[in-house]
């Protein structure tokens, strides 16, 4: 039997708040794993290349702030917590934060729209190690359930969507194809989840709540062995593939991430848009959901539903 909730954890993957920090970062991110230090270097220009920074952090607080007002004002006094995988805050920073004020029971926000083994199981086992880590006194966390589909989620990433639509020549948005965007994974970690549906149906809602009909799912961000299939088309590809076809605008909608870091502003405002620029088409990029109200209501929900008699654990 679970105990009441007293408090909210929001989980993300974190990022460097500054160009001193992009190294020891990048070092959190790649323990462990056999990833050339040319590679390392690479990534650390493309932070270099948006500023020497991620916005990720400072757009998680904000959601984090919001998120606590939202609650506060529908009379549910829960204070909202962040952890971090690769920065500060660190989970078992937060976690022990949370036991030094008390908290027992809080509830998990995965900050992640899809679910595989890299965005949901990896995040419940690192907050298992960091409750460990805190030790006795650490609160039990128990999980939402997945939100890909919520209301709030699609009417916030859909606003985004018209507002990027909007800069379309107006004789061309009907036909201007709509590309969402998301995390390419492994091919066999994606059959082992149900990410690529939840992937489609998010994009089909978003697509059905703006009135869009071209639409179409591809993918970005990849990394791992060459010779290792991941999920496709990369986006890259698939504006090539657009533009001999004769589209000469795309909107591109990040829908599997709900803040702007770097795998957006570089793998997207900056890769992609060369490469939309290198085949004379207009590059349009939606931003992501961040704290859109529509979103941080969505949130908010799933805390209120956690209260009630019916909530399950994650």
């Amino acid at each position: 039997m679970t105990r009441p909730l007293d408090a909210v954890l929001l989980i993300a993957f974190g990022g460097p708040s500054s160009a001193e920090e992009i190294r020891p970062f990048l070092a959190n991110v790649t323990r462990g794993r056999p990833i050339p230090r040319e590679r390392i270097e690479e990534v650390a220009h493309h932070y270099e290349r948006i500023g020497g920074c991620s916005p990720l952090n400072e757009l998680t607080r904000r959601q984090a702030d919001a998120l606590g007002a939202r609650l506060q004002a529908r009379g549910l006094a829960l204070r909202v917590y962040i952890g971090m995988r690769n920065w500060a805050p660190y989970l078992h920073e937060a976690l022990a934060a949370m036991a030094a004020d008390g908290v027992r029971e809080a509830l998990g926000l995965i900050l992640s729209p899809h679910q595989t083994e890299a965005s949901w199981e990896r995040y419940q086992q690192n907050v298992a190690e960091a409750r460990a880590r805190v030790g006795p006194r650490a609160p039990a966390v128990r999980y939402a359930p997945p939100w890909y589909a919520r209301s709030g989620f699609v009417e916030a990433m859909a606003d985004r969507v018209r507002a990027a639509v909007a800069g379309v020549p107006p004789a061309t948005r009907a036909a201007t194809p709509l590309l969402f965007t998301a995390h390419s994974v492994p091919v066999a970690m994606a059959e082992a989840s149900p990410y690529v549906r939840q992937l489609t149906e998010s994009a089909r809602c978003v697509a059905a709540r703006v009135g869009h009909a071209r639409w179409s799912v591809c993918y970005q961000s990849r990394s791992g062995r060459p010779e290792e299939p991941w999920l496709e088309p990369d986006v890259g590809h698939e504006i090539r593939r657009l533009a001999a076809e004769g589209a000469r605008q795309v909107v591109v909608a990040p829908i599997g991430f709900v803040c702007d870091h770097v795998e957006v502003l570089y793998d997207l405002d900056v890769e992609a848009r060369e490469i939309a620029a290198a085949c004379g088409v207009g590059f349009h990029r939606a931003t992501t959901v961040a704290d859109h109200p529509a979103f941080i209501a969505m949130l908010a929900e799933l805390v209120r539903e956690s209260l009630s008699p019916a909530g399950k654990e994650g």
